[in-house]
């Protein structure tokens, strides 16, 4: 079927279908009939099918570059909560929080809840608990990638904006008011 090698080897690559493959040889035993060899057309449009193929393989590349070093930030972020996760929180005093639109509610020491309300601790997701720990930590956590830190109480962003004509302006709400 095939008559030239050079077409066999297209057909293998899978650059060419046999359809393709008729169309060139015949128009290969017109151009021998009438004298004229279109030789370099062919290799340009092999060349042209050849680059696009690089081009498609190299952004495959990249994309799966880039999502194993999301992976492998994950993790690293992970095995980093582990390790200075602080241990034994566990009290009778309720703290209350949001993770993923739905309050949750843990009991902590009154250490441990003193320092979340002081914002010197920090709430983070550990797969499917939660870990207490230092700011400090959090805050190279979160530049990494955020997501991981749920609960974070800055002193700077209490200092909410008040409206000129709220009523309410001059009484400050504090963070740690039990209902």
């Amino acid at each position: 079927m095939v008559k030239n090698a050079l077409q066999a080897q297209l057909l293998k690559a899978g650059l060419v279908d046999n359809k393709k493959a008729k169309k060139l040889t015949k128009q290969v035993q017109h151009e021998q009939r009438t004298g004229k060899n279109d030789d370099a057309a062919l290799k340009a449009d092999i060349d042209r099918v050849n680059q696009e193929k690089l081009a498609k393989d190299q952004a495959l590349n990249l994309e799966k570059q880039k999502i194993l070093e999301e992976k492998a930030l994950k993790a690293s972020i992970i095995q980093m909560i582990k390790q200075h996760k602080i241990p034994q929180t566990e009290g009778d005093v309720s703290y209350q929080f949001i993770d993923e639109g739905k309050i949750k509610k843990v009991y902590l020491s009154q250490q441990v809840y003193n320092a979340l309300v002081t914002g010197s601790l920090v709430i983070a997701k550990d797969q499917d608990k939660y870990a207490y720990l230092p700011k400090a930590l959090a805050e190279k956590i979160d530049q990494k990638m955020q997501g991981f830190i749920l609960v974070n109480n800055n002193t700077e962003k209490n200092d909410q904006s008040t409206n000129e004509e709220d009523p309410y302006a001059a009484y400050v709400i504090p963070d740690d008011l039990m209902w």
